[in-house]
């Protein structure tokens, strides 16, 4: 393991796997409970501890989930795994609980014009559903969690005021929201901007746990993730293979890989508990399912000491 560990960074991170919903919803092919309930225990097997597993929207709108209740009915609770799903208002958060998660994600926009697209609401009617959410969780003795879309800039909008993320945040404390994710939906996140918003969160709002969720749209979702590092996050969000893409923003890619953001952690000092060979394995299958190539790289040349053969490739002539 490489000594170069991050100025401020944590000795180990939490990586949360977001591809079985955010990846597969934005997939045309619908694969079956099967082979979900397959890849969640693989994926759970090679260490993963943090499983945003599947969504309760309603099944019209994704019918690439609409086997939520069955999915978590079939895997049960996995001793010493967190279980979340995502749930856009009351019914789906009734749903949720009904099913046993371990926790509610509920979601909204940084800007107005995303939250309309996304959502078909303003965002004050998107915190009232939150409000609603966290009503209900409180009352289960279920934690709920948030995710803050186009936190970094909207494909609408452009510049989102990270006043305006402030805002949000403060209103979604009040709600009872102790955990945070602040979402890259079109990879407009840079270095500068990762640094403004979690300082003035952190400012504003001590207490409240920040996660982070980059795609990798402009080639630097990595290098977002390590400048989250020096800033001492723990918690990051990825997608096996580096699956998914918001459906309802324009030039909206994948999500960082999970893959690649384990090989970063581990080859700068960073535990994270998860075997990379054995997710390496599960992205190569997942690839294979889907018919089509995945952007993750390290799932195709592997960990950085992966050695070959002599006669693997050609001896140069001449």
């Amino acid at each position: 393991m490489s000594a170069s560990f991050p100025p401020g960074a944590p000795r180990r991170a939490v990586v949360v796997e977001v591809g079985l919903r955010d990846g597969l919803q934005a997939e045309q092919l619908i694969l079956p409970t099967a082979t979900k309930l397959d890849l969640a225990r693989r994926l759970i097997a090679a260490g993963v501890r943090h499983l945003e597993l599947t969504s309760f929207v309603s099944p019209r709108a994704v019918p690439q989930l609409a086997d939520a209740e069955e999915l978590l009915a079939r895997l049960g609770r996995p001793e010493g795994v967190e279980i979340t799903a995502l749930v856009p208002n009351a019914k789906g958060a009734e749903r949720a609980l009904r099913a046993g998660v371990d926790g509610m994600v509920v979601f909204l926009s940084a800007s107005e014009s995303h939250n309309r697209k996304n959502l078909n609401r303003p965002i004050a009617r998107s915190l009232e559903d939150v409000a609603e959410v966290a009503r209900l969780g409180a009352a289960a003795g279920v934690p709920v969690h948030a995710a803050l879309s186009v936190a970094f800039g909207c494909p609408f909008e452009g510049e989102v005021p990270v006043a305006a993320v402030v805002a949000i945040a403060q209103r979604l404390a009040e709600l009872g929201i102790r955990r945070l994710s602040l979402g890259d939906t079109t990879g407009m996140a840079t270095p500068p901007l990762v640094r403004e918003r979690v300082r003035a969160l952190r400012e504003a709002l001590p207490e409240l746990e920040l996660a982070l969720h980059f795609h990798n749209t402009r080639g630097i979702g990595l290098v977002n993730a390590w400048v989250g590092l020096e800033l001492g996050i723990e918690r990051f969000e990825s997608s096996i293979g580096g699956l998914g893409g918001c459906p309802f923003a324009a030039g909206a890619t994948g999500n960082v890989c999970t893959e690649d953001l384990v090989y970063l952690l581990h080859e700068s000092g960073i535990d994270t508990g998860i075997d990379l060979e054995a997710l390496i394995s599960v992205a190569r299958d997942v690839e294979r399912l889907l018919g089509r190539p995945l952007p993750g790289q390290v799932m195709k040349a592997g960990p950085r000491l992966k050695l070959h053969p002599l006669d693997a490739v050609a001896t140069a002539r001449g």
